[in-house]
């Protein structure tokens, strides 16, 4: 386990309230052998620390260039059953719905890697697709996507607040209050967030632009390490002050 004293010379370290543990798991984009990995490795840590209340968030992005975002989606349903979970919207999430409304979007959704996720539910795309096969792939993406997978992608929040840390997909506008942040920003932001070197109200983790290690400053904490294609996911692990990776 990883530990960083960061924060220790802040004037006001971070805290999470006392009996809460929090693992934060960055960007998984399709890769659910490395998500089945990751949930052993918090299962042996729970078992050998246990804990009055163990929080497990997801930072968005679960779908996409990876190649089983089908299953990354049914892991993520099946471990909110047995385990607190909270699933945050990241803008990759934005297409796969959409794409059953307006396959036109299809486009767009493709430059992101949606191809692989259509991939990962039994279709097969061609690389280009036109207008007639795209509205024939949403046609069958409605029919075999499970009900579960549609209410997940369906209800997944944009943020969440514990203690002192804000999580969120892509980070924050630093000109605004963190309540009055618009969606957009929470989803796509990058250079105006990523350059900000002030404290924001709480400390920030986010996913969104990969690093080669997760990024922990005093304003922020970057957690995406580019699993899908490094082959790092990574799990941020808050008690208390402490912060360490697992």
């Amino acid at each position: 386990m990883w530990k960083s004293r960061q924060f220790a010379a802040a004037a006001a370290t971070p805290n999470l309230p006392a009996g809460v543990r929090i693992y934060a798991i960055g960007d998984i984009h399709g890769r659910a052998d490395l998500l089945e990995q990751l949930f052993e490795r918090i299962d042996a840590d729970l078992a050998k620390h246990p804990v009055a209340t163990a929080i497990e968030i997801f930072i968005g992005d679960y779908i996409d260039r990876g190649p089983k975002s089908a299953e990354v989606l049914s892991q993520l349903v099946t471990r909110g059953k047995t385990h607190r979970t909270i699933c945050l919207k990241g803008n990759h999430e934005i297409y796969i719905l959409e794409f059953l409304r307006n396959p036109a979007i299809l486009k767009s959704w493709a430059q992101f890697g949606g191809l692989t996720t259509l991939l990962s539910y039994g279709l097969k795309p061609s690389l280009n697709p036109g207008d007639e096969e795209q509205a024939e792939l949403a046609e069958e993406l409605a029919r075999v996507l499970p009900h579960s997978h549609r209410q997940f992608l369906g209800a997944l929040p944009l943020s969440f607040t514990c203690g002192d840390f804000f999580f969120v997909h892509a980070g924050v506008r630093p000109s605004e209050l963190l309540s009055h942040q618009r969606d957009e920003d929470l989803l796509w932001i990058r250079d105006e967030f990523l350059s900000h070197e002030d404290a924001f109200e709480k400390i920030v983790v986010h996913g969104h632009t990969p690093v080669m290690e997760p990024d922990v400053r005093r304003n922020r904490i970057n957690i995406d390490t580019g699993a899908y294609a490094t082959g790092r996911l990574t799990c941020l692990r808050l008690e208390g002050d402490e912060i360490s990776f697992i």
